[in-house]
């Protein structure tokens, strides 16, 4: 199982999608095991279409909840 600093989320407005490395990214056709920083620079948001500069780890440096505290 992923740890948290090893999954990522989407930080627009409304989304929050998650990216978790052992569940890949069926629509952009990204296969499970795949890192996000292995993704392909132009990976965008399957849910809202934002790039992967939207995204900020769970957990660790530069995290979701650091940004929180």
């Amino acid at each position: 199982m992923a740890k948290p600093q090893e999954m990522f989320q989407c930080q627009t407005v409304n989304c929050g999608c998650i990216y978790d490395p052992d569940r890949g990214d069926r629509r952009g056709k990204v296969p499970k095991g795949t890192s996000f920083d292995a993704l392909a620079e132009n990976w965008c948001c399957p849910v809202c279409g934002a790039s992967k500069k939207a995204f900020k780890p769970l957990a660790g440096e530069g995290s979701v909840l650091q940004s929180q505290k």
